[in-house]
């Protein structure tokens, strides 16, 4: 049955800066199979990119006091996150993406198993100090990940540190470049994203140092820009056109009234390409 505002209309705040949104592929694809989910149904999702949380919050309040959406898709859950009280309090139907928030309903992704995995991979070729180029610590998906890595690298005996940037380019480049100038150097650098990653791979190269016979990387979500690196990035990878459509089947189901079951994502695979090898001076034997 339809629900009673009846605006065909699915809400999702990106609180990010633009120039993020613009060069970050994640997002478009995720959004496109969400779309792709609702137009079939006659219904389609009115996007806002705001600069804050703050900003965010006020979106939710206009559009329910002018009635322009029906539900709203909530991503990057947080810390201390005020957004889910803020939409039962408007009383606006939520689907969470990622970790779930109390009472909120949510599409979830394996960032455990996913982080173990992206870990044994290199663990496996050789390397015994890795680092990882995380995004924000007050999202709960990089604290899953930090934990995981940390869990599995404690398990393996092998050592491991985070450094915490924001998805941007200039993170990627000064934080690879930070890790590459310490007394030991990792001998390999897992990236909570691509962009990050192939930006950390050009401060890499122009460093003079070999990727990845001087340093191994991984990038979080496999990407057109993971694809055309040279080298080629290695990666995670996640089927995100998929994850849209399972958040916006789930969406379709609340509007409707229908019961919305907990839905998972397929833990993400490492994708091997040219950017990960045995640590320099281990060599195995064919």
């Amino acid at each position: 049955m339809d629900d009673a505002w009846g605006t065909s209309a699915v809400g999702l705040v990106l609180a990010r800066p633009p120039r993020l949104l613009g060069t970050e592929p994640f997002f478009m694809e995720f959004i496109a199979g969400i779309e792709e989910r609702l137009a079939a149904h006659g219904r389609s999702v009115l996007l806002h990119v705001v600069a804050d949380q703050a900003a965010e919050i006020a979106a939710y309040r206009r559009w329910a006091r002018q009635r322009l959406v029906d539900a709203v898709v909530l991503v990057n859950p947080s810390v201390d996150d005020g957004r889910p009280a803020v939409l039962r309090e408007l009383r606006l139907p939520v689907v969470v993406t990622g970790e779930p928030t109390r009472g909120a309903l949510a599409v979830r992704r394996d960032d455990v198993g996913s982080m173990r995995a992206a870990l044994a991979h290199l663990v496996d070729l050789g390397h015994r100090r890795i680092a990882r180029i995380s995004g924000p610590g007050t999202l709960l998906h990089t604290r899953a990940r930090t934990a995981a890595m940390l869990a599995a690298a404690a398990d393996a005996a092998v050592e491991a540190v985070v450094v915490e940037g924001d998805y941007s380019e200039e993170a990627g480049a000064k934080l690879t470049a930070e890790l590459l100038a310490g007394v030991e150097p990792p001998t390999a650098i897992i990236y909570d994203n691509d962009l990050m990653a192939v930006a950390g791979l050009l401060a890499i190269k122009e460093s003079g140092r070999r990727v990845p016979g001087d340093v191994s990387l991984i990038a979080w979500d496999d990407s057109s820009l993971c694809r055309l690196a040279s080298p080629a990035l290695t990666t995670m990878s996640l089927d995100v056109h998929t994850f849209g459509e399972l958040v916006g089947e789930s969406v379709l189901r609340l509007v409707n009234g229908e019961p919305v079951p907990e839905r998972w994502c397929a833990t993400e695979t490492v994708v091997a390409r040219e950017t990960t090898a045995a640590p320099s001076g281990l060599h195995r034997s064919a």
